[in-house]
């Protein structure tokens, strides 16, 4: 695979980014291998639906304008709780050098893909969030304002044995960029032995934006890794949300809820692997459309032949407030033996029209009744939602878009 993007790009940028953060030489070489592999990975995989309809084109974007290794900014703000490390990256490489090292890629293959290498390469904004063990972690919270053209973000989450934590993150963009934007985001989580990690992110860049985002986590025995992802901004975003489950009795909840209007595109998967035991997910999303904008879903539970005694649950459901919005969603279900109870649901479709009558007849107007009505669809996503904060933030953020 070759595109425009990396005619620019040169071993001796990311030795700086590299140097700037005063990376050790392992580092470095990572960094150098995704370059150097550039050329022979393919863009992500997008959702491909009957037809065959590829619903998102990556590959046509100009990626040469958009990335500029260099000039990059941002505001960050982070919040530790007590008995937790929250860190930049250099002071965590100077802290816990030898815990970076040792989990640095076991989630997220750093060569996954073309824009995952592109991010390995380039990520000049780190995060390490580390639980001790034993150590309970409420309220971490890091808030990341772009204000350069492009910004490539990683963020590392491990948790140590009976460590939990829960993770706020949110990700906005500062009033002085201008035009087409990149933004990249790669979030790895190790929970360990009954570790517990909720990690909620809130992306609100932008609308010329273009977002691409991986979250993946591994959960040990008896662990749990949850995600709860709100997408409102961008132009378009491609998101990736996954769970492995390896040891028994380990848990996962992802949960998204998505809001697009204008011309936004958003391109969502959500996928699990139960591989032992004992083991439980639950999928559950929310999205609604107006205007033209467009959304696809893949929500994918694979049961492996060890996972015996598995529960697995996947909802989706999608609301079209204008006839020239688009959706499409496709949850599949992939079971390799026989002692699982697994369910999957999607459905897109436009507002009840028996209820917005209802509403009328007894005094609403029409444009009030909509917006409550769309406010109540995304109560069952919300009630899932389990950090108080980021729930509040969603409803004001889609009561504030109903109200444009």
């Amino acid at each position: 695979m070759s595109t425009q993007v990396h005619a620019n790009l040169t071993e001796k940028q990311v030795e700086q980014i590299s140097a700037d953060l005063d990376e050790p030489e392992w580092l470095l070489e990572t960094r150098k291998d995704a370059l150097a592999a550039l050329d022979d990975l393919d863009m992500p995989d997008v959702i491909t639906t009957p037809g065959p309809r590829h619903w998102t084109n990556l590959t046509d974007l100009d990626y040469e304008s958009l990335v500029d290794p260099l000039e990059w900014a941002q505001e960050k703000d982070r919040v530790e709780a007590e008995g937790a490390d929250v860190l930049a990256w250099d002071e965590a490489l100077a802290e816990h050098g030898d815990l970076i090292e040792e989990h640095f890629g076991s989630v997220v293959d750093p060569q996954r893909d073309f824009l995952t290498a592109l991010s390995t390469a380039l990520f000049s904004a780190g995060t390490l969030v580390y639980i001790p063990e034993g150590v309970a972690a409420e309220d971490v919270k890091i808030r990341t304002t772009m204000n350069s053209r492009s910004l490539f973000n990683y963020t590392l989450v491990v948790a140590e044995e009976s460590a939990s934590a829960t993770i706020l993150e949110r990700q906005s963009t500062g009033e002085s960029v201008e035009g087409d934007q990149y933004y990249s985001g790669v979030v790895e989580v190790v929970a360990g032995e009954n570790a517990s990690v909720q990690y909620g992110a809130l992306q609100n860049l932008a609308e010329d934006t273009y977002n691409f985002s991986v979250k993946r986590g591994h959960a040990d025995t008896y662990g749990s890794v949850d995600w709860i992802e709100g997408n409102i901004g961008s132009r378009l975003t491609k998101s990736s949300v996954e769970t492995r489950l390896l040891g028994e009795g380990s848990e996962s909840q992802i949960v998204g809820a998505f809001f697009g209007h204008d011309d936004q595109h958003f391109d969502i998967n959500s996928r699990v692997w139960h591989e032992a035991e004992n083991t439980t997910a639950d999928l559950v999303t929310r999205g609604v459309l107006d205007d033209e904008a467009r959304s696809v879903y893949e929500g994918v539970q694979d049961v492996g032949r060890d996972a015996w005694s598995t529960s697995s649950y996947q909802r989706e459901n999608t609301l079209m407030l204008s006839e020239d919005s688009e959706a499409d969603a496709s949850p599949k279900l992939i079971i390799n033996n026989h002692d699982t109870e697994a369910s999957h649901s999607a459905t897109v479709g436009q507002v009840d029209a028996q209820d917005l009558f209802y509403m009328t007849s007894r005094g609403v107007d029409e444009e009030r009744a909509k917006n409550m009505l769309v406010e109540g669809f995304f109560v069952p996503v919300l009630e899932e939602v389990a950090v108080d904060e980021l729930r509040d933030d969603v409803a004001e953020l889609v009561a504030a878009r109903l109200r444009e």
